[in-house]
């Protein structure tokens, strides 16, 4: 009977938080709210939950994880404000012209994702651009957010080796991994999902253009509104790790830097990234961290957050020296990209400490039998605690956290049990986390809309196939191969 009254509660609180949230409440009222109506029908102590488990919980996610969020959302605002993000979308258009306008937004999207730059501010860059584009070439409204989502929100995300994104870093401390886990298998995924999301494309543009279809009505919402509208707000700052309250804080410059000047903070990222987590980090002498004064870690547990950090501090300066005079206000540049940081990494925290009470319920030993009793191993059922996870929270980083402080430490058992490289585990949970993440309720999907002049009816079946089908199709090609012949 405690263990039915123990569901129902973890269902009730979860219900409730997806509801709210989705209708503006701030996620760092509702997550301690719905923690406590698990814990009450579970008869568990509701104020030991909250100070000990739910708290505990968030400052130790906010521990590991907010210099990412900080130091992300700061380069990111500086590459916005120094004019580096257009001046690349900018290159990539006149490379490629309005023939190819879907794989131009698609790569620009791309380069400026996997070179650790915001995803809102990507949003915010790219969609004028990709207007731009998609009139002369008369390519219909309508695909401008899954061409955007395609090059943003999914490989570069989650599959691409060494992405600095905050997914592919949380699986880190858990497994021991760096962000280069998988290459291979990274790799695959990438290429799957992105010629999937490129055939899917094409043909939706083929077939519009013998509809006679053209452009379309339609219009942004402009940026100002955006960053004004409090309930978008709420609903995005858990989606993804910028607040879009900041996007017109700061000052932009109106001469931006030549591309390849542009584009030099992007490489520092990737080059730093994989010097740190291939060389320099495995060479140093880190035995201190055994020490009690360090937590008694290990370089596998910090080592992949370590690598991300130094790249993202070493991109920040580099675009500071090379645009230094075109941030016309610097002071309030980096003042938004610090507060931008700040909300996102508050509510996604909140979140993980949802989660970690839920886990704590004796009830929830039913829920962790089941999803380990998934048939397929312990790939397919990782995979699916991740994508549901997501899918429930809205939150890729999210749901990831909350699987993994539950069940990370059981996978890595049955992991060594069975001999199956962790850094496989990592890759699937990633993957499997940017998948089912972007359903209607998701803050990133809802804002990528009004930023494109679009709506749900007439993008979202696109963004379907590009940011869901596309990125199941590789997660099941991940899990088939790594199952044959393990990680490479």
């Amino acid at each position: 009977m405690m263990t039915v009254s123990g569901l129902l509660g973890i269902l009730i609180g979860l219900g409730l938080l997806i509801l709210f949230a989705f209708r503006g409440w701030s996620v760092l009222l509702l997550a301690p709210l719905a923690a406590s109506i698990a814990a009450l029908f579970s008869r568990e102590p509701l104020l030991a939950h909250w100070t000990e488990t739910f708290m505990v919980s968030a400052a130790g996610f906010l521990a590991q994880f907010f210099p990412l969020f900080l130091l992300g959302a700061l380069f990111g605002k500086l590459m916005e404000d120094s004019g580096s993000v257009a001046a690349i979308a900018s290159f990539m258009t006149q490379r490629l012209g309005p023939q190819r306008a879907v794989l131009a937004v698609v790569l620009a999207g791309a380069l400026v994702t996997y070179g650790g730059v915001s995803l809102f501010v990507a949003f915010f860059v790219l969609a004028p651009m990709a207007q731009e584009l998609f009139r002369v070439a008369g390519v219909p409204r309508r695909l401008m957010p899954a061409a955007i989502v395609l090059g943003t929100s999914t490989f570069t995300m989650s599959a691409l080796p060494g992405t600095p994104s905050i997914q592919n870093a949380i699986p880190m401390p858990f497994f021991g991994t760096t962000p280069f886990a998988a290459p291979g298998l990274g790799i695959l995924a990438s290429l799957i999902m992105l010629a999937f999301g490129l055939w899917w494309l094409n043909r939706a543009e083929a077939i519009a253009k013998r509809n006679g279809e053209s452009f379309g009505d339609g219009a942004p919402m402009p940026a100002e509104r955006l960053a004004t509208d409090e309930k978008l707000r709420e609903r995005t700052t858990s989606a993804r790790e910028f607040d879009p309250a900041e996007i017109m804080h700061g000052a932009a410059t109106d001469v931006p830097p030549p591309a390849m000047l542009a584009a030099l903070p992007l490489i520092v990222v990737i080059v730093v990234n994989l010097a740190m987590s291939l060389f320099i980090l495995p060479a140093l002498d880190t035995h201190f961290l055994t020490e009690a004064r360090w937590g008694e870690t290990s370089l596998a547990a910090v080592g992949g957050v370590w690598a991300v950090i130094t790249a993202l501090a070493c991109a920040i300066v580099t675009t500071l020296a090379v645009n230094f005079r075109r941030l016309p206000a610097l002071r309030a540049t980096m003042d938004a990209g610090a507060n931008a940081a700040v909300l996102p990494a508050m509510s996604v925290a909140s979140l993980v400490g949802f989660g970690a009470v839920v886990a704590a319920m004796p009830a929830f030993t039913v829920v962790r039998d089941a999803v380990l009793g998934i048939g397929g191993g312990p790939l397919v059922s990782l995979a699916v605690a991740t994508n549901v996870l997501a899918a429930l929270t809205g939150s890729a980083s999210g749901g990831l956290t909350i699987a993994l402080d539950a069940l990370g430490a059981t996978y890595m058992t049955r992991a060594a049990e069975i001999g199956l490289n962790p850094e496989l585990l990592h890759r699937v949970a990633v993957i499997g986390s940017g998948t089912l993440d972007s359903l209607p309720h998701n803050g990133a999907v809802v804002t990528l809309l009004a930023v494109c002049g679009s709506t749900h009816q007439d993008s979202y079946r696109d963004i379907v196939a590009v940011g869901i089908i596309g990125a199941l199709i590789a997660l099941a090609a991940v899990i088939a191969v790594g199952s044959l012949v393990g990680s490479f």
